[in-house]
């Protein structure tokens, strides 16, 4: 099994962290295929946690193994999603159980409902949270009112957050691609999550989007206080915001630790290059190329996110 270099320094003993996701020796098989190996790794609270890696790493497998869609052979998953909760197994649990336990996630293609308008999807989202059932609104009860009302003002909100007020009552279809990721996080969020899942969400977008993505990441978790968990393949969008990285291949973890440690890891260096290990591999810089005079700086940058597009498919 390959050796995992654990660069992290966190901050606080991880024992006194208040851990989201715990990710225990975790195998996933396909008959004869791995596609995670006795992966293990913790998602603290209030963070934003990016997984890279080459394609066909593992990384959407294991968004799949943490909402319920895959269910590995072998290993244990906990999940914690909101302040206060206790532990619980997600393995076995259906996706829809994992999401009222407080999981978002958008997927690598966009999941809209694209004959609804972009307040109506956002409402779907809202309405997992409510209680009124098709009964209630049948008879036109007064609670079924009450809720409809609630659930229309608060996907407003939602719209109003991720900039798309004016696109209320367009077709979701008829967005642009990168407002139909904005919606689809705004949908994600009306389920009121205490953690989110993203999958490449800068996939497909311009320059201008990604920036604008990189400012919505940021305000999701510091101003809602949710914990962020991303796939991306835009090196420089994830270096911008993440506050620790993971990195998967061929479907073990190889690193672990803060954006200015994995830049300069050699076997994160090797994973992404081609180099070998004796290779005097240099410091790789924020769009995943190395260079033997440094890098940039990670953090407090994404309002110059990658200028080019990154929309490479995830093979799982």
């Amino acid at each position: 099994m390959t050796a995992v270099h654990d660069v992290a320094n966190p901050g606080a003993a991880p024992q006194t962290r208040d851990v989201v996701y715990d990710i225990d020796h975790v195998t996933l098989r396909f008959g004869g295929v791995t596609s995670l190996n006795d992966v293990s790794l913790k998602m603290y609270r209030g963070e934003i946690l990016a997984v890279i890696g080459p394609n066909g790493a593992g990384k959407t497998s294991l968004f799949n193994s943490l909402t319920g869609v895959y269910h590995p052979q072998e290993g244990n998953i906990n999940l914690a999603a909101r302040v206060g909760d206790s532990p619980v197994s997600v393995l076995g649990q259906k996706t829809h159980v994992i999401n009222h336990l407080g999981v978002a996630r958008t997927f690598q293609n966009i999941r809209l409902f694209p004959a609804l308008t972009a307040l109506e999807n956002v409402k779907v989202g809202v309405e997992t949270r409510q209680k009124a059932g098709p009964i209630a609104a049948m008879l036109g009860m007064p609670w079924q009112r009450r809720e409809e009302r609630e659930s229309t003002a608060r996907a407003y909100e939602l719209l109003s957050f991720v900039g798309l007020t004016e696109r209320a009552n367009e077709l979701a279809g008829s967005l642009a691609y990168g407002e139909q990721r904005r919606l689809e996080i705004a949908r994600a969020l009306g389920t009121d999550p205490g953690v989110i899942l993203l999958d490449e969400p800068a996939a497909g977008t311009n320059p201008a989007e990604k920036r604008d993505l990189a400012d919505l990441i940021t305000r999701i978790n510091s101003e809602d206080g949710i914990s962020v968990l991303l796939i991306e393949h835009d090196m420089k969008l994830v270096m911008s915001i993440a506050h620790r990285l993971v990195v998967l291949n061929f479907g073990e973890k190889i690193a672990e630790g803060t954006p200015e440690e994995i830049q300069k890891d050699p076997v994160v260096i090797a994973a992404y290059l081609g180099t070998t290990d004796e290779d005097d591999a240099a410091p790789v810089q924020a769009d995943g190329t190395a260079t033997a005079d440094g890098i940039p700086p990670a953090r407090g940058a994404h309002r110059s996110a990658n200028e080019g597009d990154a929309n490479e498919g995830e093979q799982s």
